[in-house]
């Protein structure tokens, strides 16, 4: 947690300097201007969600697929929120994410309310690459922390561009036991064992594609892959090792 925390202190500090002197020296337009209209990218997709517990299995759904900004607003996928002040490469953002890993109540295990995590983060679109940097509180049961840093390239095949993704994140002990563990009165009611659960680093690998496919409409692809923590994938709630996630999406790019 604290390297977290240290990394996104580093960027607050150490980045706008390099970003002052990228804009000095190449003279170009700034790149950080908001503009009074959507710009990226907004369509539907296919979802497909796992579902890392008892009895529960991948969900295949439709949802809407926004990656965009307006003004001061941002979504990506499942994080949405406001830019505040200018920080080196991007923003400092108050940010917000959808997060459905609630379940109800089910042969003697208590209702687990979805999380509502709330914090700040960043987006650093560098010329080594984008740094994704996010720190998240559950103001709803949990009240534990979230926290992420994620690194992306991009590599250009043609008219296709893939960006593949390396990322760790971190779960505080009070987030993953209200998700995870097992109180005695549920072990109780329900003859599962009863466990606790602690903090976790999980370690995620992701891969995007954008495919143009006619005029402005393209075809969006991503598929990611956390490796999760003996403290959670130990819990007698979790079935798997690793939570998959895929989506593939048609959109129209806004300019």
């Amino acid at each position: 947690m604290k390297t977290i925390f240290a990394t996104l202190t580093l960027a607050c500090c150490a980045l706008p300097a390099l970003a002052q002197q990228a804009d000095a020296g190449n003279g170009n337009a700034d790149p950080l201007q908001l503009h009074d209209r959507i710009t990226g990218d907004l369509g539907a997709g296919g979802y497909r969600l796992e579902r890392n517990g008892l009895d529960r299995s991948a969900r295949n759904t439709v949802l809407p697929y926004a990656y965009f900004d307006y003004g001061r607003f941002f979504a990506r996928l499942d994080t949405f929120g406001i830019k505040t002040a200018r920080m080196g490469y991007g923003y400092l953002e108050l940010a917000g994410r959808v997060d459905l890993q609630g379940f109800d109540a089910d042969r003697g295990l208590q209702r687990r309310s979805d999380p509502i995590p709330l914090g700040l983060g960043t987006y650093q679109e560098t010329p080594f690459g984008a740094f994704f940097l996010n720190v998240f509180r559950d103001f709803n049961k949990s009240h534990g922390t979230l926290a992420e840093a994620i690194y992306a390239a991009q590599f250009d095949i043609g008219p296709v561009s893939i960006y593949p993704q390396l990322g760790v994140e971190y779960r505080s002990a009070s987030y993953n036991d209200y998700f995870f563990g097992v109180s005695a009165s549920e072990s109780a009611a329900s003859g599962v064992r009863q466990y606790r659960a602690g903090a976790s680093t999980s370690p995620t690998l992701g891969l995007a594609a954008d495919v143009p496919l006619t005029g402005d409409w393209h075809l969006n692809l991503h598929w990611r892959r956390k490796w999760l923590d003996n403290s959670v994938s130990d819990s007698p709630l979790v079935r798997r090792h690793t939570d998959d996630t895929a989506i593939v999406a048609v959109s129209y790019r806004f300019k």
